[in-house]
């Protein structure tokens, strides 16, 4: 099978995915001009991704890959918010939830690599057009699926009052948020000191999880997903599969895998960075051992 055939198939394939989810997010939601808020959302999605893609392609640059991502987030929330007559308080707390982290996120990723200069998963497939058209549009997959359950609930026409459930998640996606938010900025902390240069991180939270960002991360999209349980019915519960996507996605696919590849190729050789990886969870926090 050739590259070109494998891009071909993971575009159609995110285009696929995403129309099971419009379908299933779709049910029971509000209908803006004959057309399903939620479906609008996810073409929305993808849409605004192959309009990245192209200006990106022409100049070769992956520089504004995940800010573009970050960006569809918050415009997602805004266009519900804009169009639905009505908001509820579940409504604004899943999404003013969404767009502070969007907003952290897309802004943290967007400077990282721009001091770094490049984001090295692109350096070989931002020149090749089939390649980083499905990686574009895998992006809108993406979005589509992580923020399915959040978007299902604002777009549902059944209102339900806030009550336990919004409370643990809303505690859920804090805790996530607040780890996320922490873990990244102590390893920006360690890296800006020069004599860390090719050291990796032990400190901090570090100490308790190799990649506690990304325990943050699937933890916060959990809490989005308890808020909205409570107003899903039929259909729209797959998209309860949002955090355990994210899950699946950080520590199998892209995040954890590809992170520790790297770390085995570049300190593999080294006793202390054994001793680390036998002492600490590659996800879950654990305290350390004294």
């Amino acid at each position: 099978m050739t590259k070109n055939t494998v891009s071909v198939m993971g575009i159609i394939a995110a285009i696929v995915l995403g129309y099971g989810i419009a379908f299933a997010g779709s049910q029971s939601g509000f209908v803006f001009m004959g057309w399903s808020l939620f479906a609008l959302c996810v073409g929305s999605s993808f849409l605004i991704q192959w309009l990245g893609f192209i200006p990106a392609f022409v100049v070769s640059t992956e520089k504004f890959f995940d800010l573009f991502g970050s960006l569809t987030y918050s415009g997602l929330v805004l266009l519900v918010w804009f169009l639905l007559p009505e908001l509820s308080a579940r409504d604004y707390l899943i999404g003013g939830f969404v767009l502070v982290w969007a907003a952290r996120l897309g802004q943290f990723l967007f400077r990282r690599v721009l001091a770094a200069g490049e984001d090295r998963r692109f350096r070989t497939m931002k020149t090749d057009f089939l390649q980083f058209l499905m990686t574009w549009s895998l992006q809108g997959l993406w979005v589509s699926i992580t923020l399915s359950a959040g978007l299902a609930a604002m777009t549902a026409l059944d209102k339900v009052p806030l009550g336990l459930w919004a409370l643990v998640g809303s505690l859920l996606w804090m805790v996530g948020f607040a780890i996320e938010v922490i873990a990244d900025h102590q390893k920006s902390i360690f890296r800006l000191n020069p004599a860390n240069r090719d050291r990796f991180i032990t400190s901090g939270l570090w100490a308790w999880s190799r990649h506690p960002n990304y325990f943050g991360e699937i933890l916060l999209w959990f809490g989005i997903a308890v808020i909205a349980f409570p107003v899903l019915k039929g259909w729209q519960l797959v998209t309860l599969i949002s955090p355990v996507f994210v899950f699946v996605l950080m520590n199998y696919i892209s995040g954890v895998r590809m992170l520790e590849a790297r770390a085995d190729r570049k300190w593999g050789g080294e006793e202390s960075y054994q001793a680390y990886k036998a002492s600490t969870p590659s996800l879950w926090l654990k305290p350390p051992s004294r």
